[in-house]
């Protein structure tokens, strides 16, 4: 379908007073041919391939910013699994940390702003490499500044590998020690069915199943979405999806023109417009502010589940209605501490873990950038992300956990991330909760596909 100018000209003003922008422009590079036997075989081509194609989709991002006069926020990259990389090299936590190291120089030296794929497929068991991995990734996120990890812990079709599960609550402890106020720890996420072409960090990664090179966008309209909820007051809420499905569609086919368009310019193929709604924090771009444009009172309190579901199908009806290459996440991010509304509800009261994860329900992304205690125990960490992920499992769906313990930092204190990481407060979370379950270790099997209700 082609794009008019009148569509152009429309999203040009969605940028000027909603702070629409395509929030990123993620390559997914294929590094499965660059495995060696030796490390230093490994990250020589890894190098020069990240950098050659890195400097041509900044290249190609400023000449489509200066066509169409729509902000690219992001310049990415997303790898091959790590994992899969360090298979034929020795078993030490030296050598993933290297490799990590080598990811990070690549991604500086070429002025990408993240590169995604230090993690691991473990959803059913892991390898001798993907314990390895796991075990590095605190000095592998402490030392670098631009790479991101992620693992996959579950799925609908394998179940919960409670051995990963358990293993990364430590890890997590281990990062947060590592890095002022937890930091590091942004910088990874665990899930359940993890899209292989989700161009958003820190899950981004380029899956075994993609072609050597593809192009994914990250769109982001809160903004645009509040307003024309806020400019519907009397709108019931058939009327008010409809409303939001209208707008979804014309944000939607401004991604797919500027991914098309640079997926052409760097000669690669298209892969997928992400169209989650990411908040930013800036003022008004807020999902939370939407839910409470709908008429909630405040984020947490009884009728966010619903309005967030509503808004999440029409979100999701007016992306498929825009565009046939639909992927990635393509949910509605509830981050804590990068939505001002959400973070205002944690410290008002209204929104605690429970409801957090109630709400996570009925999005596609998970309980995202929250912060808890740091001297809360791995074991309830690796509970808090059990139950989340049970959650995908159950319901055939991709379900996430970024958590942040903060060193030192106590319930209701304040913690700055700064940039567009925002702030949060600390959320209560308790100190006993299934120590022995998750002792008991295995895999939690997957669930019955027939049966269900």
């Amino acid at each position: 379908m082609p794009v008019s100018v009148e569509e152009v000209f429309e999203t040009v003003k969605m940028t000027l007073d909603h702070h629409f922008d395509i929030r990123t422009v993620t390559l997914g590079i294929n590094l499965k041919d660059c495995m060696d036997r030796t490390l230093t075989g490994l990250t020589e081509r890894i190098y020069r391939r990240i950098l050659e194609k890195g400097r041509l989709l900044n290249k190609c991002a400023n000449s489509i910013e200066h066509k169409y006069g729509i902000p690219i926020t992001n310049r990415r990259i997303a790898v091959t699994p790590a994992a899969l990389l360090l298979e034929p090299l020795p078993r030490r936590i030296d050598t993933a940390v290297r490799l990590a190291k080598a990811l990070d120089a690549a991604a500086k030296k070429a002025n990408i702003d993240f590169i995604g794929g230090f993690g691991a497929m473990v959803q059913k068991g892991m390898t001798a490499a993907d314990e390895k991995l796991i075990e590095a990734i605190p000095q592998a996120l402490s030392k670098t500044n631009r790479l991101c990890g992620f693992l996959n812990l579950a799925s609908t079709a394998a179940g919960i590998n409670m051995n990963a599960v358990e293993k990364f609550g430590h890890t997590l402890i281990q990062l947060a020690h590592l890095t002022k106020n937890g930091i590091g720890c942004a910088k990874v996420a665990v899930f359940a069915n993890v899209p292989e072409d989700n161009p958003f960090m820190a899950g981004a990664h380029h899956g075994i199943g993609e072609p050597d090179f593809s192009l994914n966008v990250g769109i982001s309209g809160p903004g645009v979405v509040r307003d024309v909820v806020s400019q519907n007051p009397d709108a019931d809420l058939t009327q008010l999806s409809e409303v939001i499905k209208r707008t979804v569609f014309k944000i939607t086919r401004a991604g797919e023109l500027i991914g098309r368009e640079m997926a052409q310019l760097m000669k690669v193929d298209f892969g997928i417009v992400d169209i989650s709604l990411a908040s930013t924090t800036s003022a008004h771009d807020s999902v939370a502010e939407i839910i409470e444009a709908m008429g909630v009172k405040q984020m947490g309190l009884p009728g966010s589940t619903a309005a967030l579901a509503m808004l999440m199908d029409a979100v999701k009806k007016g992306g498929a209605m825009a565009s046939g290459n639909i992927g990635g996440l393509s949910g509605t991010f509830i981050p804590v501490s990068e939505d001002a509304a959400m973070s205002r509800a944690v410290k008002d009261g209204t929104l605690n873990l429970q409801k957090l994860e109630a709400l996570t329900s009925v999005c596609s992304v998970g309980m995202d950038m929250f912060a808890v205690p740091g001297d809360t125990p791995p074991d309830v960490l690796s509970a808090i992300i059990a139950d989340e992920l049970s959650i995908g499992v159950i319901n055939n769906k991709t379900t996430g956990v970024r958590v942040i313990p903060v060193p030192g930092k106590k319930p209701g204190d304040i913690v700055s991330f700064g940039g567009l990481l925002g702030s949060a407060p600390v959320m209560e979370v308790p100190k006993i909760a299934a120590k022995k379950f998750i002792q008991r270790k295995g895999r939690i099997p997957s669930p019955i596909q027939a049966m269900r209700n």
